[in-house]
């Protein structure tokens, strides 16, 4: 256990750029507090966060059977992962040619808690950079002396923390911002750096160490 938390803080750094990183769920954020304000954005951020939980869950399950007998597998997932987000910067620069890039807030926003909660859940549970993220990346943090699927799932309650964290103060900031974020420039500023951040995971991924 000492080894684990020896590695939380630099662990809780890289959860808290994925987060950071406009993509699915900060858009999701970001119309629910300026649509249907701040209780709802709250409830999907719940939603969000039990959402890394699940893929964390089942990461741990899946992987920890694979990986114990297959070090091959794991590279191969690794590198799997760096091409799959290389792939989605792309595809969010493509987003660009649109006035608002990927962050067009129109239409109507979930207001009670199970619709707003369920929304959170199920935009996490859809977004890749989640899945690769619960799949390539949790387990290169998890120390060889320690057993990888408690690693993953307890990392998970980290970055589900982390990102509560960080999605809350987004809230309260969202309500001040709201003008400035209506702003098509803006948005498209957002993609980019989407893109951007997209890409910076993906080199973070590619140089780690094999477990």
């Amino acid at each position: 256990m000492i080894q684990l938390l020896k590695i939380v803080p630099a662990f809780a750094l890289t959860a808290l750029l994925l987060a950071i990183v406009p993509g699915q769920g900060v858009a999701m954020v970001l119309r629910q507090s300026l649509v249907g304000g701040s209780r709802a954005a709250f409830y999907s951020v719940l939603g969000n966060a039990s959402g890394l939980i699940v893929w964390g869950t089942l990461s741990a399950v899946g992987l920890s059977a694979i990986f114990a007998k297959s070090h091959t597998a794991f590279s191969v997932l690794k590198y799997a992962g760096v091409a799959f987000l290389v792939f989605l910067a792309i595809q969010t620069l493509w987003e660009l040619r649109k006035e608002f890039g990927k962050f067009d807030f129109t239409g109507s926003a979930k207001t009670t808690f199970f619709s707003a909660y369920r929304l959170g859940l199920i935009t996490n549970l859809t977004n890749v950079k989640a899945a690769v993220f619960a799949v390539a990346f949790i387990p290169q943090f998890v120390p060889k002396s320690f057993s990888l699927g408690w690693g993953i799932f307890l990392l998970a309650i980290v970055q589900a923390t982390v990102s509560t964290t960080w999605y809350g103060f987004l809230v309260n900031m969202v309500d001040r911002a709201s003008v400035f974020l209506a702003r098509p420039r803006i948005r498209r500023a957002l993609t980019a750096i989407s893109a951007a951040g997209i890409l910076l995971l993906a080199a973070g991924l590619l140089f780690t160490s094999p477990r």
